[in-house]
């Protein structure tokens, strides 16, 4: 908890944590409104999938772009005029008036989104190296916190805008001017420069690394999945009608993760990494059983489970990514990382296709057997640990 306390004791610490924060109260926001642009533009839920996809394209788009950028302008102002860029551009899907427009526009959102993550973790990660601190973990705590946030109050607050633009205009507002208000202490931070270029993907990471890559590429993934399409299942599976109670599922998931995240590091020296992965896998696939009850109070608190199980398993995969035999930290984490961020991005158009198959109960219980293959994937692991 001493992280958590330096972020909120410090400006130089919360303004990076809160870009993490603000990032998700828009996509928080968003998730709100899926339902809405889906009616409204008359699209099934593959279409849906496609264009939730074009954010995924976007988002791989930028990844070889926003090294340069970051190093000509600094890592600091990045972070800010890209938190700030996305969440101008956010506005644009929810006003999209064909469903192509709304892949255009989702497509540019996906590139503003890589450039403000990319940024954002950079500059932490910068940070914690000239201040000799630990804040990475908590300030991906703050990431779910923003989750809380949009999804959350906006739950909350949807029935009081009749017009979902305005509900998104303040969303947007608020996120801008808070992060103007914090980033003065990080702002000028340039960012080291990275001597020479290495490759993302070599042959050689393959071997150490194959199982933490499988298990992050399942859970990452099934996490981008309950964040786009967890209120639509409330509405089409459970059969909830109220915009309020409806988007409960994602936050849930969102509050669990977050309290997760916030003392799992704590658990973690008790227990060793392995044995939370297990954990967490065993956590989240009853709480997938209990989503797919689809029983109002049983399906939320499903979510809850899934969320809390979910929320320690990716900092122990980078934790383990970090000390494989032969690869260096680096080279670990960045690799078993980028192949999770890329389950994260392809598995919400994919469950949309699986919707379109039969239902969304179908989907999700295709997120209760990947996580049953991490499950049984962490176990071989384990196994070969110990011998």
């Amino acid at each position: 908890m001493n992280s958590l306390y330096l972020i909120i004791t410090k400006l130089r610490y919360f303004g990076p944590a809160w870009v993490f924060a603000s990032l998700n109260i828009m996509t928080g926001t968003w998730v709100l409104y899926i339902p809405k642009v889906k009616a409204k533009l008359l699209i099934d839920d593959a279409q849906l999938g496609v264009a939730l996809f074009c954010f995924a394209l976007g988002t791989l788009a930028m990844i070889p772009l926003s090294s340069l950028i970051i190093e000509k302008l600094g890592v600091g102002k990045v972070t800010i005029l890209g938190i700030i860029l996305f969440s101008l551009l956010f506005l644009m899907p929810i006003v999209a008036p064909s469903y192509l427009l709304l892949c255009i526009v989702l497509f540019a959102v996906g590139l503003s989104a890589c450039l403000t993550d990319i940024a954002m973790n950079a500059l932490v990660s910068d940070i914690e190296q000239e201040d000799d601190v630990h804040i990475m973990s908590a300030s991906h705590g703050f990431f779910s916190l923003g989750g809380v946030i949009g999804a959350g109050i906006g739950s909350f607050l949807i029935t009081y805008f009749d017009i979902p633009l305005m509900h998104m205009l303040c969303a947007t507002l608020f996120v801008i001017v808070t992060n103007i208000l914090v980033c003065k202490e990080y702002i000028t931070i340039k960012g080291k420069k990275e001597e020479g270029s290495k490759k993302f993907f070599e042959l050689k990471l393959i071997k150490p690394l194959l199982g933490l890559t499988i298990i992050a590429f399942l859970i990452m993934g099934s996490e981008g999945a309950i964040e786009h399409w967890s209120k639509l299942y409330m509405q089409d599976i459970v059969m909830i009608s109220s915009e309020k109670i409806s988007g409960f599922g994602f936050v849930a998931f969102s509050v669990m993760m977050t309290l997760g995240r916030f003392f799992g590091d704590a658990v973690s020296k008790h227990f060793g990494s392995l044995a939370i992965i297990i954990g967490g896998c065993l956590i989240s696939v009853f709480g997938f059983f209990a989503v797919l009850s689809s029983a109002l109070m049983i399906t939320i608190i499903g979510f809850g489970l899934v969320g809390l199980g979910f929320s320690v398993i990716i900092p122990e995969l980078f934790r383990l990514a970090g000390r494989a035999n032969g690869v260096s930290s680096a080279e670990g984490i960045s690799f078993v990382a980028g192949f999770g961020y890329l389950g994260f991005l392809i598995s919400p158009p994919f469950l949309g296709l699986l919707s379109k198959i039969d239902s969304l109960k179908l989907s999700f219980t295709a997120l209760l057997v990947a996580t049953i293959i991490a499950l049984t994937v962490t176990f071989l692991i384990s196994k070969r640990v110990s011998k």
